[in-house]
């Protein structure tokens, strides 16, 4: 892309730009469950591996926050969040196909769906051209405030 100013980048969020930051938030809010999960369950039962348990909890944590950057910064329209956003719902597939061949239809299908629809808006020319802003463009021109 050639240099753009950030009066040159499209205002109008999109439809996609809602969907894409919904699913990925309602992934993250998925992870932050799972962490308090983890928790609960390292506080209540007896842990082969302490150490597992903690890195566990520790990873799920960092998932969580670093996908609820993902979606806040997918709807302010910068460009990292694509890569970061497609990479997820390309393992919500992987983990969804395996679901659903061993018979979790309900499960398989929560993982799929949101993944595929996130997936396929990523992709569209508006989300793309909305996407477009860097860091330097993190200024607040043009784009809305959470």
């Amino acid at each position: 892309m050639t240099e753009k100013t950030a009066a040159s980048l499209p205002t109008h969020r999109p439809l996609g730009v809602y969907v894409v930051a919904g699913v990925v938030a309602l992934e993250a809010l998925a992870l932050a469950a799972a962490t308090v999960w983890a928790i609960v369950s390292a506080l209540s039962t007896t842990q082969v591996s302490v150490a597992s348990g903690i890195f566990l909890i520790v990873l799920l944590a960092a998932m969580a926050a670093g996908m609820s950057a993902v979606a806040v910064n997918v709807f302010k329209g910068m460009r990292w969040t694509r890569s970061a956003a497609f990479v997820w719902q390309l393992l919500m597939v992987a983990l969804a196909v395996p679901a659903l061949l061993e018979g979790y239809i309900g499960l398989g299908l929560v993982m799929l769906l949101p993944a595929v629809a996130a997936a396929y808006y990523l992709f569209t020319p508006t989300v793309v051209a909305f996407t477009q802003r860097t860091a330097a463009d993190a200024d607040g021109a043009g784009t809305a405030v959470l």
